[in-house]
């Protein structure tokens, strides 16, 4: 398990974020959400990747670069369009905690949209 002052130092930083922020395993064990996640219905103790309604059979989503991003030690990132909406997702693994990242999207329809009508 994680130390709880990884939890608190998470809470810290992403508490505010407007968007939703998950702290995740590498096993894809959720471990903690910021506000936004909370009152998005995000559970705590799930697999990520239930949350996901295009997970694929073996229990991750086809997009994830948690894997990745844990195997560099390095954040990555990808843009993706779901429900609606233009997306950057961003795994960034912690610094000096093994096997544990921060996972979030960010909306980025507004300026996908304005400059889709400059165009």
């Amino acid at each position: 398990m994680v130390d709880k002052s990884v939890i608190d130092a998470f809470d810290m930083m992403w508490g505010p974020f407007p968007e939703p922020v998950m702290l995740i395993q590498k096993n894809r064990t959720i471990l903690a959400v910021n506000d936004a996640a909370r009152a998005a219905g995000v559970p705590l103790g799930v697999k990520c990747s239930s949350l996901n309604p295009e997970t694929e059979g073996d229990n991750h989503c086809r997009q994830c670069k948690a894997p990745l991003a844990l195997k560099q030690s390095q954040a990555v990132s990808c843009y993706a369009f779901t429900n609606g909406r233009h997306m950057k997702a961003y795994w960034m693994p912690l610094k000096d905690v093994p096997d544990v990242y921060v996972h979030l999207g960010i909306n980025i329809s507004d300026e996908m949209n304005s400059c889709q009508a400059k165009a």
